[in-house]
């Protein structure tokens, strides 16, 4: 039995810059690179942000640096029309539309535009109101645990589970824009799934694919990687972003990695059943065995191909006589011996 097929999430984000032709521009993006959903984020500025709140130190550098978080925020917000519109396009596609909620009254939003589950970003892990209000929906919920101990992440699990809603899949994720790879620390995702017995996978912020294809290998359940039209644009999350042939190549070698990763049933491939003769090794004489002659050791090797008998009856085979005289390099065969 093979394993179910990775869910790959488009991370649009805010990278429409606020443009709703933007980002109907990166939903098309997404459906083109074949991933499964393209994800973006649904807030009100003033919910989630104090007129004083200070920028990541990653967005200070990608975004005017004397810009409040709050600011930074409200040019980023899509309308509900927007929603709609975006959703209606991921109909026609064929695209799953997903959004992250950051506070109820878009998560209520969304659930009224009928996503079919939840995304929560790494910031909303210790926001336990925000988990249990989103878990007593009953959707399924997809949780990124970046920034978090395990300790929180127990805690987030209880408050969702708590709701009674245990359709959740947990997230590895490193909130830094790029992440350095020698602090992604893959395994922890590993420790994810022992520890809470749900689906786990990998939200990336890394550059490239590298660790993206060692998490599927890892066992990835959904993979997220984030997208943008131009890396070069203005905005927070463009320059840690894929561009869409990047994402498409991604797509198509987490789907090679999945399928190489098979059923894990150790037999021979198909495409090996044509080589075993030439590769592999029988009993062959290692001198010319005159009729009648009892066969030692010494008058035996082992030599391709192997269509003879197999090297692991020389036991059997030594002591035997030989009916009929034997060429030498010729292979021996049962009916050969008495």
């Amino acid at each position: 039995m093979t394993a179910p097929r990775v869910f790959i999430i488009a991370e649009a984000g805010v990278n429409h810059n606020g443009s709703p032709d933007t980002a109907k521009a990166l939903v098309r993006a997404a459906s083109d690179a074949g991933a499964d959903a393209v994800k973006f984020q649904t807030f009100k500025a003033e919910a989630i942000a104090s007129q004083t709140a200070r920028k990541a130190s990653y967005q200070q550098k990608t975004s005017p640096p004397d810009e409040t978080q709050y600011a930074m925020l409200k040019k980023l917000e899509l309308s509900v029309e927007a929603h709609r519109e975006l959703m209606r396009l991921c109909g026609e596609l064929g695209i799953e539309f997903l959004s992250s909620a950051f506070d109820r009254d878009s998560a209520d939003l969304l659930d009224d535009l009928g996503v079919t589950q939840f995304k929560l970003g790494s910031g909303e892990i210790t926001n336990l109101p925000l988990l249990a209000h989103v878990a007593a929906k009953q959707k399924p919920i997809i949780l990124s645990t970046g920034m978090a101990t395990l300790g929180e992440v127990e805690e987030a699990v209880e408050a969702i589970t708590a709701a009674g809603n245990t359709a959740l899949t947990l997230l590895h994720c490193v909130t830094e824009y790029p992440a350095p790879v020698d602090e992604v620390n893959l395994n922890a995702m590993q420790t994810l799934r022992e520890a809470f017995g749900c689906p786990v996978g990998y939200s990336d912020h890394t550059e490239g694919s590298a660790v993206v294809i060692a998490a599927v290998a890892l066992g990835a359940a959904v993979i997220e990687k984030h997208l943008t039209l131009n890396r070069a644009d203005t905005g927070p999350d463009h320059r840690s972003s894929m561009e869409p042939g990047e994402l498409a190549a991604m797509v198509s070698a987490v789907r090679n990695v999945e399928t190489a990763l098979g059923d894990g049933r150790k037999r021979p491939a198909p495409c090996e059943l044509g080589n075993m003769v030439a590769a592999r090794k029988s009993l062959v004489a290692a001198c010319e065995i005159p009729a009648g002659t009892c066969l030692s050791q010494e008058m035996i090797a082992v030599k391709r191909p192997g269509n003879g008998i197999k090297p692991k009856y020389l036991g059997k085979v030594i002591g035997r006589t030989a009916r009929r005289a034997i060429a030498a390099d010729e292979l021996i065969t049962w009916e050969s011996l008495s």
